[in-house]
């Protein structure tokens, strides 16, 4: 999601995605356009609004302060989730609003079904905490029509937005608590993944119930899917890469192939081609100046290539993300997907660069590990890049 940050609580970054500036216009005008439909379902739970004292107010802005209370709820639900998180000691990046509501992202998913039990149960529970709260405004203090409105929508469309993130259809919460509840007597991947395949199934169904009522639970649907898709495959990686360390499939940098920062942009695009690398790290009196990419080079007009250094499109050292010697693969992988880069320098204790790792060097050994194999199952001691077993750049 391409988000920017409007602010924090409690340590927590709050940031609005693109798609929110769009649905949050699209919210307020299908409220507006359902007034009345909106005032006989609240007079149905009990309300006596009567629609013709709404006359005088504009339907529009009923629709925009009903639409941002709506999503101040989906905010507060979300920090529910993380302030329970973060007792237990987990870092929370940010809490996001975007096309589909919020999203909470934990720099770690919790394995502990006790401690994701409770996690996934507190923003449900602060919704239907904030729903009670509204209903009770409504129907205890005074004031117009208006009024009665938007505290009577925010009632139910709070206890509305926790019921349906019960629902069983991983990733939401009842996935969640779903997966937790699997976890209780079994190992937290094959949770994951039972979990998974229930939230498939629910999207599927949403899929076609929205063929025949709204085309934005369509879009939901597929938003379930992939997302249930995702968290189970991170799950089968991260039981894969459990053990391993970086020293075991980087490339080790005797081993690399690597460019000097004054190499032309011209000679460097034929040693790709020649070598069928699309990364290099450019050294300079041995020592570790910067990465430079196929993206990179092709930045260049070509007939300007020969005028062109490395240096001058290279990414300089200070600017690469590194990883450590000893660290775990799982945390590479991570690293790669937070940065959107293919390949890491891998440093030691003292910062001097030791080898490189690249996403190929990860799919490489969890094909391995997945066949049946283990990541020295070729033989012997050495790391995966060293000569004779399987490297990549």
């Amino acid at each position: 999601m391409r988000s920017f940050r409007i602010g924090s609580a409690f340590g927590i970054p709050i940031k609005l995605d693109l798609t929110f500036l769009l649905i949050l216009p699209l919210f307020a005008w299908l409220i507006s356009a359902q007034v009345g439909q909106w005032v006989e379902i609240l007079n149905g739970f009990g309300a006596s609004i009567d629609p013709t004292a709404l006359s005088g107010t504009d339907p529009l802005v009923l629709g925009i302060v009903s639409a941002l209370g709506l999503f101040a709820g989906v905010l507060l639900h979300e920090f529910g989730h993380s302030l329970v998180a973060m007792r237990y000691g987990y870092e929370i990046e940010s809490i996001t609003l975007w096309l589909f509501g919020g999203v909470a992202r934990f720099t770690e998913i919790p394995e502990d079904w006790k401690q994701e039990l409770l996690i996934a149960i507190a923003g449900p529970i602060v919704s239907v905490a904030l729903g009670v709260i509204s209903w009770v405004a409504f129907t205890t203090i005074p004031g117009g029509a208006s009024i009665q409105f938007v505290l009577g929508y925010l009632a139910l469309t709070n206890v509305a937005l926790a019921v349906f993130n019960m629902l069983p259809g991983f990733p939401m919460d009842g996935g969640r608590v779903l997966r937790a509840l699997l976890a209780r007597t079994r190992p937290h991947a094959q949770a994951t993944k039972i979990a998974a395949e229930v939230g498939k199934v629910f999207a599927f169904l949403l899929g076609i119930y929205g063929l025949f009522t709204n085309i934005f639970l369509i879009a939901l649907a597929f938003f379930i899917y992939m997302g249930a898709s995702g968290e189970a495959q991170q799950t089968v990686l991260k039981a894969a890469f459990e053990g391993v360390s970086i020293r075991d499939i980087m490339t080790a940098r005797e081993d690399l192939h690597t460019v000097e920062r004054d190499t032309s942009v011209a000679e460097l695009i034929d040693r790709m081609f020649v070598e069928r690398h699309t990364g290099y790290p450019v050294l300079q009196n041995g020592q570790l100046a910067g990465m430079v990419t196929l993206e990179d080079a092709r930045s260049v007009p070509e007939v300007e290539r020969d005028a062109y250094r490395v240096e001058d499109v290279m990414t300089p050292a200070g600017e690469l993300a590194t990883v450590p010697v000893e660290g775990e693969a799982m945390d590479a992988l991570r690293t790669m997907q937070q940065t959107g880069v293919g390949r890491l320098p891998v440093v030691d204790e003292t910062g001097a660069m030791v080898g490189l790792v690249s996403r190929s060097d990860l799919m490489t050994a969890f094909n391995i590990i997945q066949s049946g194999g283990s990541f020295r199952s070729l033989g012997s001691d050495e790391p995966m890049g060293s000569p004779g077993r399987i490297r990549s750049q």
